[in-house]
């Protein structure tokens, strides 16, 4: 039985797990799944960019954010932002008690601030990690699923385990998904890297 829909997923959860009364709690296996595959996986189809007008200390992150890659300020030249940790970013208010054009950047809760406070209003682009949309009945199918059902399936599977207090089926299951999450990272690898090789460089002589 193939699996592309959410529908399809729910449909072998059951079979797999030989049951047919698990119909009101199998959703919560898969959104379980969900989160354990967010912490997981990290793949060039969940990258996303926010921009927005910055003219203060903070800015809101995208709701479904996951991870910066890269924070910046589009003035000319562009200015990337360095990251620091709260308490280095607190140590850098210490330093930069005037306002300015922002120079690093730290998460706090759902904001990002930026040192130091900004002088001016600057368009910040966010380049980040975005949650794999989540499966349900309004939302049938995104795109790990239909590029990686496995990872699904196994994903849910072992989420289910613990409730069905099988034990012994959550070796099998969390063997299965990892499998299923290093196919993935080697399959986004390849397709950052195209089908280029890479060049070897002579080695000087001495």
């Amino acid at each position: 039985m193939s699996i592309t829909t959410y529908s399809e997923l729910k449909s072998n959860v059951a079979d797999w797990l030989l049951r047919d009364d698990l119909t009101s709690v199998i959703p919560t296996f898969i959104a379980l799944a969900e989160s354990q595959i967010n912490r997981d996986v990290r793949d060039h189809r969940m990258v996303k960019r926010a921009t927005a007008n910055i003219d203060s200390e903070y800015f809101v992150k995208p709701s479904d954010w996951l991870e910066t890659i890269r924070f910046q300020i589009n003035t000319t030249p562009i200015a990337t932002l360095l990251f620091v940790t709260p308490d280095q970013a607190a140590e850098e208010k210490v330093n930069y008690t005037s306002s300015g054009k922002p120079k690093f950047f730290t998460n706090l809760g759902t904001q990002i601030e930026v040192i130091p406070t900004p002088d001016a209003t600057y368009e910040a682009e966010l380049a980040y990690y975005s949650e794999i949309p989540a499966l349900s009945d309004a939302t049938t199918t995104n795109w790990l699923l239909s590029s990686n059902p496995d990872i699904y399936l196994y994903g849910t599977l072992l989420q289910a385990a613990p409730y069905l207090n099988d034990d012994a089926r959550m070796n099998v299951w969390g063997s299965l998904y990892r499998q299923g999450v290093e196919s993935l990272k080697v399959q986004d690898e390849r397709a950052r890297v195209g089908s280029s090789s890479l060049r070897m460089r002579p080695r000087a002589m001495a």
